[in-house]
């Protein structure tokens, strides 16, 4: 399973990722900033707090949480198919 290992807060509402097979990437969330829970990270220093949880998603606090999955393909352009593809062991005939 792939999951995100380090994460770091960058200017303009961006966060850089990097994932346990190496992907590394940056994704803008400047499209959502400011609307519903998302209003927090206006506030001085929060957006900075983003963390990975235990359960491997990334966060803010208890509200505002993002699937690592969704910024993973959003990343590298895969889709959940191509992702999950060598997560299944190979079946054998003998």
């Amino acid at each position: 399973m792939i999951c995100p290992i380090e994460v770091e807060a960058r200017e303009r509402y961006r966060i850089w990722l990097r994932y346990s097979d190496g992907t590394t990437g940056e994704i803008d969330l400047s499209d959502i900033a400011g609307r519903g829970v998302f209003e927090k990270w206006n506030e001085p220093g929060f957006f900075g707090k983003v963390h990975i949880t235990p359960h491997r998603s990334i966060a803010w606090n208890d509200d505002i949480e993002l699937c690592p999955d969704a910024l993973y393909m959003e990343i590298t352009g895969k889709t959940l198919a191509q992702m999950t593809a060598g997560d299944e062991a190979p079946v054998s005939n003998a």
